[in-house]
């Protein structure tokens, strides 16, 4: 069983934050199972998207945890990542925005809570 999307973010931010990281929720999902994406905003006008991974990633074999992919291989201008989050929320109503402020780009998306 996955952790709610509430929960998961609040974790998630309490993780960033432990690390001198400033994040936010710039958009309440749904509280129980909405999409979350975590734009990561460098500073210096770029960013990066991650975004739930496809089902098909996901392992039959291990508990359910989140996963994410990025957007693309390298940061874009931050218009571009804002253009794509508007389209996501046309499409889903119900998903989460949450956006780190991290020169370097650290994301901990790999060591977040399941």
């Amino acid at each position: 069983m996955r952790l709610k999307s509430s929960i998961w973010v609040s974790a998630y931010l309490r993780r960033c934050q432990s690390e001198g990281i400033f994040g936010a929720v710039r958009r309440r999902g749904a509280e129980e199972a909405g999409a979350v994406f975590v734009k990561i905003a460098l500073m210096n006008g770029n960013a990066m998207l991650y975004a739930p991974a496809p089902q098909a990633v996901y392992d039959d074999s291990r508990p359910i945890e989140r996963v994410f992919v990025p957007s693309s291989s390298e940061p874009v201008a931050e218009q571009a990542v804002e253009e794509r989050l508007a389209k996501e929320v046309r499409f889903d109503p119900d998903a989460w925005i949450v956006e780190i402020e991290d020169r370097a780009g650290r994301h901990f998306l790999d060591l977040a809570p399941a």
